[in-house]
């Protein structure tokens, strides 16, 4: 596979912010210019997460915001008891 010219060690030296942007923006235009079957679903996983959609608009109050999931990714504590 022909890769185009990407400067690696130059993106190496974005800031974690940028490179995290830089990966969202990839991820987009994939999403968008994907056929609809490059990301296939089976049933199992389509009826997981529609329990989990479900859950979510019955109890919102179980679930956690971003800032507090990753105040729990940083200090090691996401999974933990709460």
């Amino acid at each position: 596979m022909a890769h185009p010219a990407v400067d690696l060690n130059a993106l190496r030296q974005l800031s974690v912010a940028e490179r995290l942007q830089l990966v969202e923006d990839l991820w987009d235009s994939i999403a968008l210019e994907a056929p609809d079957d490059a990301f296939p679903m089976s049933p199992a996983l389509a009826a997981e997460l529609d329990r989990r959609l479900g859950d979510a608009e019955v109890h919102p109050e179980a679930g956690l915001s971003w800032d507090e999931v990753r105040k729990r990714i940083v200090d090691g504590t996401l999974g933990a008891s709460q």
